[in-house]
């Protein structure tokens, strides 16, 4: 159940941080972080009032799959200009 889970986590962190990047472009790293967390636990596929618990338990886990999305996003960029070039 647990890789289920963190593996669900790790796609809402992606899809948060591009959602995010397109809503906040102009904002600061840290709004657009925060942002991307709350969207990651709302977005938990758990019962409404299993949320606010396990967004506290999973906190760190959430915060470092938001930062690899972020990671990915801005490779991903990087690679995107070079093919472009």
């Amino acid at each position: 159940m647990f890789d289920s889970l963190k593996n669900k986590i790790l796609e809402l962190a992606k899809s948060a941080v591009m959602q995010v990047e397109e809503e906040l472009n102009g904002e600061e790293g840290k709004n657009k972080k925060i942002a991307a967390i709350k969207y990651v636990v709302a977005n938990l596929p758990v019962p409404s009032y299993l949320k606010f618990i396990l967004g506290f338990v999973l906190s760190v886990f959430i915060d470092s799959a938001v930062e690899i999305a972020v990671a990915y996003m801005n490779h991903r960029d990087d690679i995107q200009d070079v093919i472009e070039v």
